[in-house]
């Protein structure tokens, strides 16, 4: 089962629509007893780190969501602001991230080179998968993605990074570690691609 957390931030039912096209069986999680049966989890997210962080404690969920991921090893995939918690932490704000994805997330704007970059950075973009992750099948060539963001996955050591795109420079838009998943893009706005990437999520 598919279970999409809905802790208040991102579009839940774009998701549950993507699932129901492909006739793959999908819930909506927003307590701790919803996410009883789930076999793979979708952590969406929009806004801020911080604002991210404090309504997934707020939600009751997030001790469990440990449990299931860090002990159960249940797959899970943050997309965007969800993707960006799962660092240790972000220059956009103050508190602790989940830390199941090492690295840290970084502002566009505090590297020298990118600062007079329009931002956020909006609209589609070319995706170069780098490792053949599973995550990517059917898309390693000439895969576009829907981006709106103004930080970036720093993987610590390159470590983690399954996919790039480039804005003045490459940067890492998809990473994986273990049992968790994560891409800056929206795949619930990108189309067939975003499509795919949803499905193939569901099935390896």
């Amino acid at each position: 089962m598919i279970t999409i957390i809905d802790y208040g931030l991102g579009n839940i039912q774009a998701f549950v629509n993507v699932y129901r096209r492909l006739n793959i069986p999908v819930s909506v999680a927003r307590t701790a007893s919803d996410l009883e049966g789930a076999t793979r989890l979708i952590l969406p997210g929009v806004g801020a780190f911080d604002h991210a962080m404090e309504r997934l404690d707020a939600s009751g969920m997030r001790s469990t969501l440990e449990r299931m991921v860090q002990e159960q090893e249940v797959p899970v995939l943050g997309i965007c602001v969800g993707m960006q918690i799962l660092a240790s932490a972000s220059d956009e704000g103050s508190l602790p991230g989940l830390g199941w994805v090492t690295g840290r997330v970084k502002g566009f704007s505090s590297t020298p080179e990118l600062a007079r970059l329009p931002l956020p950075h909006m609209g589609w973009n070319d995706v170069q998968s780098l490792n053949g992750s599973p995550l990517f099948k059917g898309l390693e060539k000439d895969a576009r993605f829907y981006f709106l963001h103004s930080f970036y996955f720093d993987c610590e050591q390159g470590s983690g990074g399954i996919a790039s795109a480039s804005y003045g420079q490459d940067f890492i838009c998809a990473v994986a570690e273990g049992n968790v998943f994560g891409v800056q893009f929206h795949p619930e706005k990108s189309h067939h691609f975003g499509t795919t990437l949803l499905k193939n999520f569901a099935e390896f």
